[in-house]
Parts: C-alpha cells; sequence; structure tokens
C-alpha cells in the first residue's frame, strides 16, 4: 500500500512540474540587466556574430536535430519582416543572429543554455534583455522587441 501511495505521490509531483515548464515554454520573460558585459561574453557574442550597433539582435541557438527550431525561424523572420515595414525608417532595425549549439559550446554555457529552442534579444550594447525557452509567440516578441528598436530605450 505504501509503494501505491509513493508512485502516485510521484506522478502528482511530476505532473505539477511538467505543467509549471509548459506554462513557461515561449513566454519572453524580462532579464536583469548587468551593469556590464564582461569581456568574455562579449567575445564569445562577438565571434558567433553578435556585433551590437545600432540596434537590438535577436539571438537564437538551435541544432539539426531540433524540430521546435524550425518554428523559432518562422517567427522570428515573421516579426522582423513586420517590424521592417511597421517602424519608422529612422529607428534601428533588429538583427537575427541564429547560433548552432553543438558548434558553439562555450556560448551556450556562458548565456545558461540547458535546452532548445532557446532565444535571447539583446540591446545594441550587447546587454542581454530577454530571454526565451521554446517556440516564442509573435505578439509577445514584437512588444519585447520594439522598444530597443528606439535608439533612445534600448539602453537601460
Amino acid at each position: 500500500m505504501t509503494a501505491i501511495v509513493v508512485l502516485v505521490a510521484v506522478l502528482v509531483a511530476a505532473l505539477v512540474v511538467g505543467a509549471l515548464l509548459r506554462a513557461r515554454a515561449g513566454t519572453v520573460r524580462e532579464t536583469e540587466a548587468a551593469p556590464a558585459v564582461s569581456e568574455n561574453r562579449r567575445t564569445l557574442l562577438t565571434e558567433a556574430g553578435v556585433l551590437g550597433g545600432a540596434g537590438p539582435t535577436v539571438l537564437h541557438f538551435s541544432a539539426d536535430w531540433c524540430g521546435p527550431c524550425a518554428a523559432v525561424r518562422r517567427v522570428i523572420h515573421q516579426v522582423l519582416g513586420n517590424l521592417d515595414t511597421r517602424l519608422a525608417p529612422n529607428l534601428a532595425r533588429a538583427v537575427e543572429v541564429e547560433v548552432d549549439i553543438d558548434k558553439n559550446p562555450a556560448l551556450a554555457k556562458e548565456l545558461g543554455v540547458l535546452s532548445l529552442p532557446t532565444t535571447f534579444l539583446f540591446d545594441s550594447a550587447l546587454t542581454q534583455r530577454y530571454r526565451v525557452s521554446g517556440v516564442p509567440a509573435a505578439t509577445d516578441l514584437e512588444a519585447a522587441l520594439t522598444p530597443l528598436c528606439d535608439p533612445g530605450t534600448s539602453n537601460p
């Protein structure tokens, strides 16, 4: 009888944890801005193609074997296309960088990537502003990127 109670308790705990993880998947979460980007992080980001500059960067980790990563690509392309047509000409444009986690494990470790797909939004100063685990909703991604495209609001 004790074994059945333990089994039921484990199953309930697993269902609760699974529900919590599923609820977070695809949510664009604001991250705490660090006071300065470390030199190691800046070097790893630059080597991956995240250069900073005028506008924000959308960095997403993927792999050949990752099925949901294709959906992330479609959402990002859709959002960036919408922003290009909707933003005023004087505002900065977001840049997309896709990184293969198998070829860049050091950057994945530096950013704390534990699962795929994972997407980061960096402002023009290479400060991490948002993080998404899973496939982001297009409306949430666009809402997070829009203020970062304005040079007056892109840096904390």
